[in-house]
């Protein structure tokens, strides 16, 4: 029996704005939102197009003529769904759709679907829910100032009069209101985990990159396993984790990110926090870039723009990992990998064929080593607590006891001191 699962087929459209402070080219950028699309399964890309605008419409976002043209377009094509790289304001929107007859999506309705079709964890889909509420919010415009739709007085509801706009206002903000509990909860039992991870004294590696620059590959390649690695932007949301153990080196604690992406709306940032926490409590950061894609260099600069959003301090280590060398000319190839042998902190490789994958291991046990450092502590008699947690965490080179203490000598990363200093 076939699932009745109907496919919607859609239409993209980027707005290239003169003049707008743009700096990819908008080829790339509709290549972009073409494949940010391709990443929802119900969906069927059945064109682009690039629509060249001299000034945003306030109110239709394109000119009159503009708007004829791509009606005629979407009638041919039989278009259900367009999808707007950009955003587009309440009012166009409604606009558009009623103009057209179609359903219409902004860039960040758009990365909403997707983070809701791939939120596994409890807390992802908690996220999702707020950060569309907080969307679906700003939506709610006076679409019917001419029949003021009203609702009747009988107090219960809401007041007499109250009109449908503030009654869905006010539903919106209870839910918010609840969401944000539940989500207090979840990330407290979050932190109770966090904790328990952090008794491991494994150190943490975190992968970060632009979307679909290959980072579930190479987890999947490290790992063996079998992580949701597709050819598609934000197939991985909740972080996924796994222990390591490297050949020759120690045993991590490997950790794939959400894929990050250019102009990802701030409240979207801000719901995605959680999700990237795993980041903070990184020993180490592999940044993997996909340099085969023509806007490698603007990617990292994106990448690079929301970790220090996060806050992740210039003292984090990280190694940059360019990855797809297999997909480049063999000269450009032979370029890339003398590029990346120039720079201690540059690795080439591909998590397709496994190229520079035991130079990228013996770096990562390198750069773990190199981040200990070696301090004598001096501890009361009182602090028994603290000794004992030294020892078990296995940092203890050496002690010795006087008549003040312990003077203790421990080897340890910059995270296990923070610890150390939370006890």
């Amino acid at each position: 029996m076939e699932h009745d699962t109907h496919v919607t087929s859609a239409w993209v459209l980027h707005p290239d704005i003169y003049g707008a402070n743009q700096r990819r080219e908008a080829s790339f950028a509709l290549e972009e939102a073409i494949s940010l699309a391709a990443a929802l399964p119900e969906l069927e890309v059945v064109g682009s197009t690039i629509v060249k605008l001299p000034k945003p419409h306030a109110g239709m976002l394109f000119g009159k003529g503009k708007i004829q043209e791509l009606k005629q377009l979407f009638k041919s094509h039989e278009v259900e769904l367009v999808l707007i790289d950009g955003s587009v304001t309440p009012v166009q929107q409604r606009n558009l759709e009623k103009e057209w007859g179609v359903k219409l999506l902004d860039r960040t309705g758009l990365i909403l679907e997707i983070f809701s079709d791939r939120a596994r964890t409890r807390e992802g889909v908690l996220q999702v829910e707020m950060a569309a509420l907080s969307y679906q919010r700003t939506r709610l415009v006076r679409a019917w100032t001419h029949l003021e739709r009203q609702r009747g007085g009988l107090g219960f509801v809401g007041g007499p009069g109250e009109t449908q706009i503030e009654s869905d206002r006010r539903a919106i903000d209870e839910q918010l209101v609840r969401l944000r509990r539940q989500l207090t909860k979840v990330v407290k039992t979050r932190e109770l985990h966090r904790k328990a991870r952090a008794k491991v004294p494994f150190p943490i590696v975190a992968l970060v990159g632009y979307t679909n620059a290959g980072k579930s590959t190479l987890f999947n390649r490290v790992t063996g396993a079998d992580v949701m690695a597709k050819d598609m932007l934000f197939a991985t949301l909740d972080p996924t984790m796994r222990s390591v153990e490297l050949p020759d080196g120690p045993e991590i604690i490997l950790s794939d990110t959400v894929g990050f992406i250019s102009d990802l709306p701030t409240e979207l940032v801000a719901a995605f926090r959680a999700t990237l926490e795993e980041v903070l409590a990184a020993d180490l950061i592999l940044h993997v870039r996909d340099i085969a894609h023509p806007d490698t260099d603007i990617q990292a600069q994106d990448v690079q723009d929301i970790l220090t959003t996060l806050g992740v301090g210039e003292n984090t280590k990280q190694i940059e990992v360019w990855n797809k060398v297999d997909l480049l000319d063999p000269e450009r190839q032979d370029a890339m990998r003398a590029g990346a042998n120039r720079d201690d902190d540059i690795y080439a490789i591909s998590s397709v064929t496994g190229e520079g994958l035991e130079d990228l291991f013996s770096a990562i046990a390198v750069a773990l080593e190199s981040e200990r450092t070696t301090e004598v502590l001096d501890l009361a008699f009182s602090q028994g607590k603290q000794r004992a947690w030294l020892f078990k965490e296995g940092l203890v080179e050496d002690e010795q006891q006087d008549e003040t203490g312990f003077h203790v000598t421990v080897r340890w990363t910059q995270r296990q001191a923070k610890q150390f200093t939370s006890l």
